[in-house]
């Protein structure tokens, strides 16, 4: 553990900064943070600024003013909504006689506490890691009591060489660890590309309901619940798309708005699952008043990782908490790279078989075609049903079995190459001729 995480239950007042002409993290966002990390928030104390005070980052008078709110709704911790120096985290801690938390800390904590899978601890681990090496700057000259003096050095300036010495140390055996789980990760995608298996990636903000749609689509037992980052460990499921012999379906890490960008570093074993997708699923929170900024605020980080020209679906979720007669305005949302938008529940399933089916299409389902095979050819058949390609079945006069799928370029090309399967086209259906 490498700073004091808060307790659950514990009382805390959110500052809430607001920088003039800066982006500034979402006030009720922040909130659902401190939500999440069974923090009870007593208060909210507002401050605008033009700039940052390079002593506490506010002013003295509004030290004054959040001292007073502590004493009065008796909290013990202050949660401040914009990243401190260590300087001025620890004068405002001296100001207030209480603990301060920065929204970096805030989100750290929570990943500390969902992590379960050792990949995902390991992941937590360095990204705390390298948000306490920018701690050690000016942190430790309490311990400094020698100063000056040709060739002394001072026991503060020892501690932080040893301490920085002892997180770089740490740092390079975490990060050996990640390249090992990385690599194996490479290994595992290229041999379903060997074996042509598209994957589709899961992403979109934090508490957009990917999970449940997760289980939804695949029929696992992913945690889901009503909280931000409520999973972190990266989660790979094959799901049944009609038409296509398998397709791997992964779930991954969800954002917010200015994810810190040690995180985003330290995940990077899990974005690569996103980076290497064939299919990207962005799933929205439809019943968000602001779905459209979060939809801009996942997609900057797509770009960060470099995940911004994978083709989307996009997935507007929860359409059972919208009035029966709500119209979406999808179009300002869509980019060149949007497939196609779906209205969907994870937790009732409506709209997910239409879903899979635009997954099928965006993964490149052609038209349906007609198959004749032979009649003792059973082996064939049962492949096909498994790749749920069979869209009917009949006989013909002469006891063959007569098939209509709907497949990928892929499949119908394992069907040409075999001397079992005779392919014919008709008046309707597309005609494929064996070589």
């Amino acid at each position: 553990m490498l700073f004091e995480r808060p307790e659950a239950g514990d009382q805390a007042v959110l500052l809430q900064i607001e920088l003039k002409n800066q982006t500034n993290p979402d006030q009720a966002e922040f909130a659902e943070l401190a939500r999440s990390a069974q923090i009870d928030v007593v208060e909210t104390v507002l401050a605008k600024r033009e700039a940052p005070h390079p002593n506490a980052f506010i002013g003295s008078g509004k030290v004054e003013e959040v001292a007073a709110v502590l004493k009065r709704r008796g909290a013990n911790l202050l949660l401040v909504s914009h990243e401190l120096s260590s300087g001025q985290q620890r004068n405002l801690e001296r100001a207030l006689n209480c603990r301060v938390i920065t929204r970096t800390e805030l989100i750290l904590t929570i990943f500390a506490d969902r992590a379960r899978s050792h990949e995902g601890q390991l992941q937590v681990e360095l990204a705390q890691l390298k948000h306490a090496q920018t701690r050690l700057v000016r942190g430790w000259t309490h311990l400094d009591r020698q100063k000056g003096g040709i060739g002394l050095r001072g026991a503060g300036e020892k501690q932080i060489e040893l301490d920085q010495r002892m997180l770089g140390e740490r740092i390079k055996m975490v990060e050996k660890k990640l390249a090992t789980v990385s690599k194996r990760r490479g290994q595992n995608r290229r041999g379903r590309h060997r074996r042509g298996t598209p994957t589709v990636a899961l992403v979109g903000y934090t508490n957009a309901g990917k999970s449940t749609l997760f289980n939804k689509l695949t029929d696992a037992d992913v945690y889901a619940e009503d909280q931000l980052f409520a999973t972190l460990d990266p989660t790979l499921r094959r799901v049944a798309v009609p038409g296509l012999n398998d397709v791997v379906l992964g779930d991954t890490v969800g954002f917010v708005s200015q994810l810190p960008h040690a995180l985003v570093e330290a995940f990077k074993a899990t974005l690569e699952e996103v980076i290497h997708a064939d299919l990207l699923l962005h799933v929205v929170d439809s019943a968000d008043e602001q779905w459209m900024e979060r939809v801009a605020q996942v997609r900057d980080v797509l770009h960060e990782i470099g995940a911004q020209d994978i083709p989307e679906i996009l997935v507007l979720n929860k359409a059972d908490l919208l009035p029966r007669d709500y119209r979406f305005d999808a179009s300002m949302a869509s980019t060149e790279n949007t497939c196609s938008v779906f209205g969907v529940s994870a937790v009732t399933g409506q709209g997910v078989d239409t879903l899979i089916d635009g997954m099928g299409i965006a993964l490149g389902v052609a038209a349906p075609h007609e198959v004749i095979l032979d009649p003792g050819d059973g082996r064939t058949r049962a492949w096909l049903y498994r790749s749920g390609a069979v869209l009917a079945e009949s006989m013909t006069e002469d006891g063959a079995v007569q098939l209509t799928l709907q497949a990928d370029d892929q499949l119908l090309a394992q069907l040409e190459s075999s001397a079992a399967v005779v392919l014919r086209g008709s008046d309707t259906l597309p005609k494929i001729s064996v070589q």
